[in-house]
C-alpha cells in the first residue's frame, strides 16, 4: 500500500460522545483531501479531548487550547496550507466579513 501523504489523528472523549462529530470531520477531511492525506484515524479518548493532529504530533486544531470545535473551513485551510498549500477550496477560502457584489 502507498501512502499518499500525511496521516492525520482525531483524538476524541468518549464519554462526551464525540464520536459522529469526529467521524463527520474525517469524512470531510477525506473527501476534500483524497490525493493529498493517507488516511484519517480517529483515535478514543477521555477527559474532554477533542485533538486533531498529524500523526507525527504536529498540532491541527485543540478543544482546549483553540477554543471549541473547529470550524470546518478553518481546519480545512489548516490541513491544506501544510499538505497542499496551493489547493483551492472553493467557498471555504472566501474572506469573512460582508459579502460584495463581486463575490457572487
Amino acid at each position: 500500500m502507498i501512502r499518499k501523504g500525511p496521516l492525520i489523528e482525531i483524538e476524541y472523549c468518549t464519554r462526551c460522545r464525540w464520536l459522529l462529530r469526529a467521524a463527520w470531520l474525517a469524512q470531510e477531511l477525506l473527501i476534500t483531501f483524497e490525493d493529498d492525506i493517507g488516511g484519517v484515524t480517529l483515535i478514543p479518548g477521555q477527559g474532554g479531548s477533542f485533538e486533531i493532529r498529524f500523526a507525527d504530533g504536529t498540532p491541527i486544531w485543540s478543544r482546549r487550547g483553540d477554543g471549541g470545535f473547529p470550524p470546518l473551513t478553518e481546519l480545512k485551510q489548516r490541513v491544506r496550507d501544510v499538505v497542499a498549500p496551493d489547493k483551492p477550496l472553493g467557498h471555504s477560502d472566501r474572506r469573512s466579513g460582508p459579502r460584495t457584489q463581486d463575490d457572487g
